[in-house]
């Protein structure tokens, strides 16, 4: 049976890639499995949905074969087709390739029309790879946002031949095999007849080039493999498996092509004194049984530093007090997580009535005198 992308996402056929980036996002969220709650099957259909939908191209052919295109990728007409790939397993520098529809359909994407790694003149460009990496902050860093640093080892532009491939002081010749095109054409047989297709050069893997001689650090591929630092801002308010995406910061693409992107996950550390439930705090506070009856004054720890809080006599134990402004601050903007400081939840402080176990046998009868 066809898979309805559409219904999936729960967006309408002229659905603008707005209403279905922020349709995903929502429904992402809400599904993710790490999250309470969330459904793991659930999520991979809305990533997959997603990879289709998100992307014009894919969105276009879907949308003309309908059933036949998800048939043809169920049962390999179209080769080596992938869905969304989910990054919610992945470990610290697990490396992805997120090759391109033209790729993933191989030579069927010429015929049709949509590949969208060469150009008109055959040259092939790949993507670098993604990278995912997980980040430990602490709460209050989670709360406030922070700067970190952090080095990862991974393929960049060859500094050499700045990805050339050619060693410097060398250059280029046109291939002999495809006169420069980076494609040969083929006769293929197929249950239509015979078809001309245009096939990528095997002699300069579809560049059009061939070098004449190979740069001595990269050996001809454009891309090195070091340690690099990178500066990252944490957004005040961000929350444990939550993921930062830094576009461009992945691996470099190979010859010239785009670089993949650099996703963080965040891991926060717990602390004994909070727990976070959504953009509020909560924590408990310990009051005598005095304090109760009577009334008080208390020192109360926030993330903001200890607050005064005001008990009134005859408070309850589990009474909860809250303190408005003193929770975590909410994300809004741009992108997954954005950039701007939203207004802050609230922290929400439980006290418990401490009841006295060692009473001295004045204290026993002042008690029982007072009936209570």
């Amino acid at each position: 049976m066809s898979k309805d992308y559409y219904k999936t996402l729960g967006v309408a056929k002229n659905a603008s890639q707005d209403e279905i980036k922020k349709a995903f996002r929502q429904k992402a969220h809400q599904h993710h499995p790490d999250k309470a709650g969330g459904n793991e099957a659930k999520f991979k259909e809305i990533n997959e949905a997603y990879q289709v939908l998100g992307d014009t191209n894919k969105r276009s052919q879907y949308d003309q074969y309908g059933s036949t295109f998800e048939q043809a990728r169920a049962g390999g007409g179209f080769s080596g087709f992938e869905g969304f790939r989910d990054f919610s397993g992945f470990t610290n520098g697990f490396n992805v390739n997120m090759d391109d529809l033209g790729d993933m359909f191989g030579g069927l994407g010429d015929i049709f029309g949509f590949s969208n790694t060469r150009s008109r003149r055959g040259t092939r460009t790949k993507r670098g790879n993604d990278i995912q990496v997980t980040l430990t902050i602490e709460f209050n860093e989670a709360v406030f946002g922070t700067e970190k640093e952090i080095s990862l080892k991974k393929n960049v532009q060859c500094h050499r031949c700045s990805g050339s491939g050619a060693e410097p002081g060398t250059t280029a010749e046109t291939c002999k095999t495809c006169g420069g095109h980076g494609q040969v054409t083929k006769v293929q047989r197929t249950i239509f007849g015979n078809i001309q297709v245009q096939m990528t050069c095997s002699d300069c893997a579809g560049e059009g080039k061939t070098l004449k001689q190979n740069c001595a650090d990269c050996r001809g591929s454009g891309i090195i493999n070091e340690i690099v630092s990178l500066k990252v801002k944490i957004p005040a308010g961000i929350d444990d498996s939550e993921t930062i995406r830094l576009s461009g910061q992945g691996e470099a693409g190979g010859k010239g092509g785009p670089a993949g992107d650099l996703y963080l996950k965040i891991k926060v550390n717990t602390d004994y004194r909070f727990e976070r439930q959504d953009y509020n705090i909560l924590s408990q506070v310990e009051i005598s049984f005095t304090q109760a009856a009577l009334g008080a004054k208390i020192d109360v720890e926030t993330v903001d530093g200890p607050v005064v809080l005001k008990i009134p006599e005859g408070t309850q134990s589990s009474k909860v007090f809250v303190l408005r402004g003193k929770g975590i601050p909410r994300l809004r903007g741009q992108g997954y997580f954005g950039s701007a400081q939203g207004k802050r939840g609230d922290h929400l402080v439980e006290v418990k009535v401490k009841t006295p176990t060692y009473l001295t046998k004045k204290q026993k009868e002042l008690l029982k005198d007072l009936g209570i």
